[in-house]
């Protein structure tokens, strides 16, 4: 696959090479994935129900191992660990249900050794960008599921990964809330420009958040199709009235239906 137009190979931060993925029983979930994300990108992964996505992800994050190909990944520090290069947000916020939200939102930087004045303010921070500093003594059971899945993006966010992984993170909430929590990480990406990629499988979403998008065909995953986003406008609940948004739709969708997919 070549690299995007406008990047140069310095500027990639992910780049997957022919990577292949064979469960027991030979069931193949992801066969041959060519992918390069530019520093600084929101990709969204786009993809039907079961065809491979969060497999592809946990590929690269170095979750699993693939039985073929390669994951490459870009510090923009040598000495950068893997764990502080990469936050994966999971579809389940998995939150320790015995850890208030600040607790919870500490416990990557109490896993490193970092101080307990460190990372408390640290928590804090992330917290507020997520407009849960009036939850932050809460425990999860005391949450919404907009909040826990907010408390996690928190989490996540706790030690300024370089690449930020999702995995379909707001699926399991109502449209309202998860129209808000698409723009809140919109908020926050536009702010740091951190690597994202961002897996789902609603073409509404995919079109409203994405710098780019890649569509993926049935299991076992394949590229089918890399589509250019938006644009870097402002991108708020009113974009989805733009008529180019709409024509955005209608392409990812087609490019699904074309590649065997069923959105």
């Amino acid at each position: 696959m070549s690299t995007p137009a406008g990047s140069r190979g310095d500027d990639v931060a992910v780049s997957v090479r022919g990577i292949r993925r064979v469960f027991d029983g030979g069931v193949v979930a992801v066969d041959g994935v060519d992918l390069e994300v530019r520093a600084g990108e929101l990709l969204a992964i786009l993809g039907p129900s079961g065809c491979g996505k969060t497999t592809l992800l946990r590929l690269i994050a170095g979750l699993d191992a693939p039985q073929g190909g390669s994951v490459a990944l870009r510090a923009s520090s040598p000495d950068a660990t893997r764990s502080r290069r990469i936050s994966f947000v999971f579809q389940d916020a998995h939150l320790l249900p015995w850890r208030t939200v600040r607790r919870n939102v500490e416990l990557p930087l109490e896993l490193v050794g970092v101080d307990r004045t460190t990372r408390a303010d640290a928590a804090a921070r992330r917290i507020a960008q997520v407009g849960l500093a009036d939850a932050a003594g809460r425990y999860p059971a005391q949450l919404s599921g907009g909040m826990r899945m907010r408390a996690s993006l928190a989490r996540a966010l706790v030690t300024d990964p370089e690449l930020l992984l999702l995995d379909e993170p707001f699926a399991a909430v109502d449209e309202i809330t998860r129209a808000y929590l698409d723009e809140q990480l919109l908020a926050l990406w536009a702010g740091r420009r951190i690597t994202v990629l961002f897996v789902t499988h609603s073409i509404a979403e995919a079109a409203l958040l994405a710098e780019r998008v890649v569509v993926l065909s049935p299991r076992p995953a394949r590229v089918v199709a890399d589509v250019a986003g938006l644009g870097h406008g402002p991108r708020t609940a009113a974009l989805r009235t733009d008529p180019a948004f709409h024509r955005l739709v209608g392409t990812l969708h087609e490019a699904l239906v074309q590649g065997g997919g069923r959105p």
